[in-house]
């Protein structure tokens, strides 16, 4: 693909936590950015220089690329056939949410059937990671299909990893959730332990941070949002849940089930559960030990 010409507009489809800096990080590189929302956020929270369009399908019309970030499978499925009836032969489909490698698969299959290139390119890194553009970009598709995207990706990551073929973005990206949240609970289950024994949080997490036990959870979570009783690190407790399960029920797909991982499903959805549909990933510190 690299003989077409460069992508100059950009739709963007799903402007939440995390597509509003990326949307806003496009328009800043110069592209044109059509972005839709089915319910968008006030005008006053509207990146600049992104142009407000009424449906996914006119987020797609004449542009080189539409980046699908969405919560769900379920909800990519629903809108991907408008999408590819706007969608010139040619251009691509990112879907930078996660979504479940064999829906992807699917989603991609009818995209190829409209001559539409698809890469399943989920992110980590967060909504400061979307704002400062550092994210890691998992990316899934044909070599030729990745470097068709990579001047959209370049301007949202500062990673760029070519997992493999398609859906191979998006089980890379569920099994990193998997650990994520897997360390995540049981960091909150030591400090929880460590508190009641008598031991500074504060102290815990410093010393913890320079010794083996580190993780993202101990040098990122806790000092910018658990510490602080913030708890809003903007990524939900039931899209982490999400994620785990899709990382779960792959691994069982493939004959190789997840013992550790699933009991750390049950915990994660003991604590959905309890907290609401609105807790945020970090409310799982709070939760541990009830």
């Amino acid at each position: 693909m690299s003989d077409r010409a460069p992508i100059r507009t950009v739709g963007f489809v799903g402007l939440g936590h995390m597509g509003r800096p990326m949307s806003r990080r496009l328009a800043e590189a110069g592209l044109r950015v059509l972005g839709h929302d089915p319910a968008p956020p006030p005008a006053d929270r509207l990146p600049a220089g992104l142009e407000l369009v009424g449906s996914p399908a006119d987020a797609a019309r004449g542009a080189g690329a539409v980046v699908l970030m969405l919560p769900n499978s379920d909800i990519v499925e629903g809108v991907v056939d408008g999408l590819l009836d706007a969608l010139e032969a040619g251009s691509a489909l990112i879907d930078m949410g996660s979504s479940r490698p064999l829906s992807t698969r699917k989603v991609a299959d009818r995209a190829a059937e409209r001559g539409v290139a698809f890469v399943d390119a989920p992110v980590s890194g967060g909504v400061k990671g979307a704002e400062n553009g550092t994210l890691t970009i998992m990316a899934g598709g044909a070599a030729a299909d990745v470097e068709r995207v990579r001047p959209v990706l370049d301007v949202l990551g500062g990673a760029v990893v070519h997992a493999g073929d398609v859906g191979a973005g998006h089980a890379l990206k569920a099994f990193n959730n998997l650990l994520s949240a897997s360390h995540l609970l049981a960091t909150a289950e030591v400090m929880r332990a460590g508190s009641r024994f008598g031991l500074d949080p504060a102290v815990m997490i410093d010393a913890i941070n320079r010794s083996s036990g580190r993780c993202a959870s101990t040098e990122v979570k806790w000092p910018n949002f658990v510490l602080n009783e913030r708890y809003d690190s903007g990524f939900g407790l039931s899209l982490m849940l999400k994620d785990m399960r899709i990382a779960a029920e792959l691994a069982e797909a493939q004959g190789a089930p997840l013992a550790f991982g699933r009991a750390a499903v049950d915990l994660w959805a003991a604590a959905a559960e309890d907290l609401g549909p609105d807790a945020d990933q970090t409310d799982i510190a709070r939760w541990s030990g009830r």
